[in-house]
């Protein structure tokens, strides 16, 4: 794959992201995303590989995308240019409340105030999801961090990302994700499928069972953390094909993490790259290739 998205190649299009500038804050937003994904998880019907949960790039910033609700819908939006989170509701109800620093207790307070003041009672588990040591969020003083520059900065990244993965989903015809956000991980990934079934993983939890219940190669982005010390572009198989680690990966730069079991490219690397659209396409192709081709998959079936 060699065609690029020259009008996300301006440099407006990749701003500075360096998690040690914006740490806080990432942590923050990781927990509010997760506030506001167990409620779409609450009033979602389970799809594959938990994709009903998922976020969407939107306009403004985040959103939930309209979520089932009685006899019509409702949406949530984290809105990164006016800073709110708004409730939209398909009676043509809007309520919203100011993205500032508070707590994670404070967030899901006021979140679940504002569902209650439209007549919204939803329950949720209030434990975060995959990480370490996590604290319910009603009990969470710790993360209370906001900066506005930075929480935009993140999301017109994702704004640039998903068009180019969404180039890069365009190439394929078998089963595959949306471009999607998962809050769980705060990371923004899409995911092709060979169309075979995976051996499951021993000792996997609810979570990783259903997620790898089948052969995928898969490429993100995050904004670093969990021994990677910086944003970046990750890309794995699962289950891993024999020579993966090995495969010769385009552009230069991409290394493979054994710790991790990805390839990694460094967000910085790319947004100096002379075409940074046209690198990122590299390593999304090239490392689906090595997947594909190591995995035995019918390439000539799933490719358009």
């Amino acid at each position: 794959m060699s065609r690029s998205c020259p009008d996300y190649d301006v440099p407006t299009c990749w701003p500075a992201l360096p998690l040690p500038e914006w740490h806080d804050t990432c942590d923050t937003l990781h927990m509010w995303t997760q506030v506001v994904g167990k409620l779409r998880m609450a009033l979602t019907p389970l799809v594959n590989h938990w994709w009903n949960v998922a976020l969407y790039v939107d306009a403004r910033g985040l959103t939930t995308s309209p979520m089932p609700w009685r006899g019509g819908a409702i949406e949530l939006r984290f809105d990164f240019v006016d800073h709110a989170l708004v409730l939209h509701a398909s009676d043509g109800g809007t309520r919203s409340f100011a993205l500032v620093p508070m707590s994670v207790a404070d967030f899901y307070r006021k979140t679940m105030d504002m569902l209650a003041s439209a007549g919204i009672e939803i329950g949720v588990d209030t434990t975060p999801a995959e990480v370490p040591d996590p604290i319910p969020f009603e009990r969470d003083a710790i993360h209370a961090s906001y900066d506005r520059i930075y929480a935009e900065r993140f999301w017109r990244i994702l704004v640039t990302l998903d068009r180019v993965f969404g180039e890069f989903r365009s190439g394929f015809v078998g089963k595959c994700s949306p471009v999607h956000f998962f809050w769980g991980s705060f990371d923004f990934a899409v995911t092709r499928f060979s169309g075979r079934r995976a051996p499951e993983r021993p000792g996997a939890d609810a979570i990783t069972r259903e997620a790898y219940s089948h052969e995928v190669s898969s490429v993100g982005f995050w904004p670093g953390g969990g021994g990677v010390p910086d944003a970046a572009f990750y890309a794995y198989a699962a289950p891993e094909p024999k020579g993966f680690r090995d495969h010769p990966i385009r552009p230069a730069g991409a290394r493979y993490e054994s710790a991790l079991g990805e390839f990694i490219l460094m967000y910085e690397d790319v947004r100096h790259a002379h075409s940074p659209s046209a690198a990122l396409l590299e390593f999304c192709a090239s490392t689906y290739v090595a997947s594909a081709n190591l995995g035995g998959w019918d390439r000539k079936a799933l490719e358009r």
